[in-house]
Order: structure tokens, then sequence, then C-alpha cells
């Protein structure tokens, strides 16, 4: 697709996230205007100097404008560092603003959205690319409005000093404002490119790190260092185009500037030399600095309007996720109170792509304070049905009602705060225990934490650990075991006083001392609160009231323990049988 040279669209739209900043926009703008105007005098008090008091050899009128020549460029100096400063505080607070904007949108987003989303891609969008908006206002907008300004008050200077070597510049200026506008363009499809690799290299390193060791335990760290090595020479094409294309203009641009100035160098001079009164030294003096603050401003906008293009394409793909409309429908307006826990599903059907249901029209009733487990092969559809219940998912037909209420009904966070989950893959962040147990709830006390601990029999394990509750377990909990992560996230799940409670896979891969100390956890939490058990392991779920055998996406049987276990040629009898076989010969 042909790439714009400038998306006026794009470009309107970040300059709506100026107007809390108007005053500081409009100092900005302010400051430029006495840069440029500064900048100017500085030439033509030269010229002054020159045929007024160095060639009349007045040299009281000389010191007088060397002081004011000074004092012109300490008040170009301190305009100079307000323009700067300001205009790179104006940006970082734009891009803190659509970075806040953008995480509280990415947060709002339902589970499918993430399906589909690399989380390299994601972190790219909301990192380095915020970064390059930042830089339309430090390295783009506010300095070329600042070099444009420059240009036109030096014109204005130079008609005005001297128009005949002025039309000289003027003529010369419109080779290097093609010139300029051909590279503008070259660049911006260039720059479109650099973005996308270094997205690709991202989520590529991102996905690496995060299985380095499936990686590892497969032996493909050459294989995937030779993908690394092939992703990477595409991002050095992608830069290499953009060195090229300023290899070639940067030198145009000097040519034309050199020999501009020595056109006007050679006319003057010849008009002095001829006698010519309307031509000075003066101009001459005068004129080398004012081509150069010309030519340069002209040379550097190209530049500089990379730097805007750069961040414009980034503010594009913010933007694409910004205007993305992914989000649980949050339109229920009811708070949903302490649940008494009675869940019913009636005609459920969901599938994760369209046309492929994984849920195919269950039926299904828990009662309160009842403890359920939901058993099966993979992909049988069990873990589907926590999702929906969270509403991490919309199902596609039928109803799911908590306490006789559809949960389309509660608000979402009022339904998640009354459910808690405990998953066979417990994700922890970088921080100490208590703040991974509490999600940094203000409301939960330390003294809460600890009273919880003891009860379910996790405090003397904690109290083992170097700090305590203050100890930090790395990104995703590495330093603790998966038997330890477990135990943890039970203590989350118990001090959060769900009416709900869901164990999703929670015991299938622990060791048997963590074991104890789960089952303990366990029968302590779901004790007096409906409570789902997923579980592969059917020893862990014999006391279920009710357990639910599914597959393929329907309830095939149901039942309690001596009940299913009874039934010839059962779906479940078979599954028991079989485990039980391996743990006996194992």
């Amino acid at each position: 697709m042909k790439a714009k040279a400038f998306d006026t669209k794009v470009f309107k739209r970040i300059m709506v996230y100026t107007k809390p900043y108007k005053w500081r926009f409009n100092s900005v703008i302010v400051w430029a205007i006495s840069l440029s105007i500064f900048a100017a005098l500085r030439p033509y008090l030269l010229k002054q100097t020159v045929d007024g008091y160095i060639q009349t050899n007045d040299s009281k009128g000389l010191l007088f404008y060397i002081i004011l020549m000074g004092s012109v460029l300490l008040l170009e100096v301190i305009s100079q560092f307000y323009f700067v400063y300001w205009a790179n505080w104006l940006g970082q607070d734009i891009v803190k603003d659509i970075r806040t904007k953008l995480f509280k949108h990415i947060l709002s987003f339902r589970m499918k959205y993430f399906d589909n989303a690399p989380v390299g891609q994601l972190v790219t969008r909301s990192v380095s690319d915020i970064e390059a908006i930042a830089r339309i206002f430090s390295q783009g907008l506010f300095m070329i409005v600042s070099d444009l300004m420059k240009m036109v008050v030096v014109l204005i200077f130079m008609f005005y000093m001297n128009w005949q070597l002025t039309w000289i510049v003027f003529v010369a200026m419109p080779i290097l404002v093609i010139a300029t506008r051909v590279f503008q363009r070259k660049m911006q499809v260039a720059f479109q490119e650099v973005r996308a690799q270094i997205s690709n290299m991202n989520t590529f390193v991102q996905e690496r790190v995060t299985g380095m060791k499936i990686v590892q335990l497969f032996n493909r760290e050459d294989i995937e260092a030779e993908k690394f090595s092939q992703i990477n020479d595409k991002h050095k094409k992608a830069w290499i185009q953009t060195v090229w294309y300023n290899s070639i203009f940067f030198p145009i641009a000097d040519i034309i500037s050199s020999l501009t100035l020595g056109m006007v160098v050679w006319y003057g001079g010849t008009r002095i030399l001829g006698g010519d009164m309307t031509t000075t030294f003066g101009d001459l003096f005068s004129y080398t600095m004012f081509i150069t603050m010309l030519f340069n401003p002209l040379r550097q906008i190209a530049d500089k309007f990379n730097e805007m293009q750069m961040g414009m394409i980034a503010a594009n793909r913010v933007f694409d996720i910004l205007d993305t409309q992914d989000q649980i429908q949050d339109k229920g307006n009811i708070v949903a109170p302490v649940f008494k826990g009675e869940i019913e599903f009636k005609d459920v059907h969901f599938g994760y792509l369209e046309n492929e249901e994984v849920i195919k029209g269950i039926n299904l009733k828990v009662n309160p304070g009842e403890t359920i487990a939901i058993v099966g092969s993979t992909g049988a559809g069990k873990s589907t049905i926590i999702n929906l219940l969270n509403r991490f998912y919309e199902i596609n037909k039928g109803s799911i009602c908590i306490d006789g209420q559809d949960i389309n009904n509660y608000t979402l966070d009022s339904l998640r705060l009354q459910i808690a989950v405990v998953l066979q893959d417990v994700f922890l962040f970088a921080d100490t225990i208590y703040n991974n147990i509490t999600l940094n709830n203000p409301e939960i006390s330390r003294d809460e934490v600890i009273a919880a601990a003891k009860n379910i029999g996790v405090h003397q394990f904690i109290m083992n650990l170097p700090n305590g509750y203050d100890y930090n377990v790395k990104e995703r909990g590495v330093m603790l075991s998966s038997g330890q992560r477990q135990l943890i996230a039970f203590l989350r799940a118990y001090v959060s006083n769900p009416s709900i409670l869901i164990l999703d896979e929670a015991t299938s891969s622990i060791d048997t001392y963590s074991e104890e100390l789960i089952q303990r956890a366990t029968e302590t939490v779901t004790k007096g609160r409906t409570s789902i058990v997923i579980a592969h392991r059917l020893a862990t779920i014999i006391n279920a009231d009710n357990i639910i055998v599914m597959d393929k996406g329907l309830i095939v049987e149901q039942g309690n323990h001596l009940d299913l276990v009874h039934r010839e040629n059962g779906y479940y009898k078979r599954l028991y049988d079989s485990q039980f076989s391996v743990e006996k010969i194992g």
C-alpha cells in the first residue's frame, strides 16, 4: 500500500491530546517565535557592525555592537532552552496520557483477543511505539515550526537588506525543497518497514525468552539462533534503506547550499568591485550566516519530518489498538451480592472459533454449598466452562445463571469478585509473596493474610522462606516449586473470600508433600461455599457431591463416585480403572 506523505487524520487525532496542556503548547510556540527573531538578528547586527564601525574604525560603536550581539545571543540561548525543555515536557505528558489510556484499554479486552495477539507486539505498541510519539513533539512538530519561522524571518531580513542577493538564494531554494519532498516520501515507506521489523523482532524475542525451557529441552538453540539471525537481518536491511536515502539526500543538500553561497559571494563581490553602493562587505558577511541559517533548517526539516513520520506511523499502530472494540460487554446493572452459590447452565453453546463448537448445549445445575467435579479427556470442554462462568468469553447461545439471575445482568467487576479461580499453571508476579497474595488490594491486611495462611496450613511454609511474606518470588514465581506456587494460589483465593471457588487442575503436577498441604487447603477453602473442581486425577475428587463427566463438549454422565464407578461400561468407570491400574503398576 502506498504510504501517505503526511497522514492528516492521525496528526489531528494526536493533537487532541494537547488540549489539557494548551498553555504549555502556546508557550512553546511563543518561544519558537522568539528564537527565530533573535537568531535572525545576529547576522543583521553583524552587517551593521562591519559597515558602520569596522570600516569606519569606530571602536566605541564596535564595542557597543559587540555587547549588543552578545545580549542577543544570550536571549537566543534562553529561548532555545525553554523551547526545547517545554517541547519535550509536553511530549512526555502526552505520551503518559496515551500510554495510560492504551493500557487501560488492553486490560478491558476479552481473552479471545489475547489468544490471537502476540505479546511482543503489544509490548512494542505500549513502550517503543509510544516513545516514538513523544518525538513528534520533542524532535518533530515544534522543531519544524521553529525552523519554518526562522526561515521566514531570515528571508524578511534578507530582502530588506539586499533584494538582489536574496533572489539568488530564492531561486536555489525550490531545488532543495523538491529534493526534500522526494526524500521525505521515500523515508516514509522505509520507516514503515523499520517499525514492522522492530515489532517482529520483539515478538520473536518475547516468545523465545518466555519459552526458553522448551528451546533448551529440545535442543533448538541453533535453530532459534538461525531464525533470529534471519529476522535481525531483515531489521538491518530496513534500517540500511533509511541510511541509503540519508546518504544521498544530505550530500545533495550540502552541494546546493555551497553552490548558492558561492554564487552570492561571486555576484556580491563583482558588484562591490564594480562600485555598486547597494552591496556592501557587511552584506557578504551576513549572507554567509543567513544562507547557513536558511538552508540548514530546510535540510534538517526533512530529518525532523522523518521523526514526525516515525511517530505518526507508531501512533497509527497504537490507535489501531485503541480503536479495537473487543471488550466483554458490561451492560449489567446489578451489583453481585454475596452469592448463595446456585449455578445453572441452560442449553449453553460456545465455540472459540466460528462454526466450531466446544460446548454443545449443556445443561447443568449446582446447588448452593455443593462441591462438584468435572472430569473428562483433554479437549472435552472442562476449562471452557470456567471461562464462561467468569465471562472471559461470551456464550453463543443459552444462558448461565447464578442465584437465579443471568450473569450478564451482574456488573462484570462485582461478578468476578465473587468467584475465585485456582489454576494449574499459577502465575506469580515478580513481587513479594504478600503482594502476590493480596494483588495489592489495600482492603486485605497482613494480619488477615497470616490468619488465612494458618487456617489452610501454609503459614509455616512461607515463614521458612527468606524474609517470609516479603520474599520476592521473581518473574513468574521461578523461585518457588510448582507445589509452592499452588499453595500461594490457594491462599490468594482464600483471602478474597469468594462465594464460588473454582479449582482448575490444581493438583495435577505437584509432589506428595505439597499435595497433602493442598488437600488440607482444599478442604478449608471449599468449606461452606459452592466449589467446582476440574481434575485429571480422579482420586482427588472421590468425595465430591456430584461428578460431571464430559466428552466432546457434552455431559455424558453425572452422579457421585460410587454411583459412577459401578456403572458397567461407563465413561467414568473406564477413566477410573485406567488411572487406578497405572497408579498400581507405578
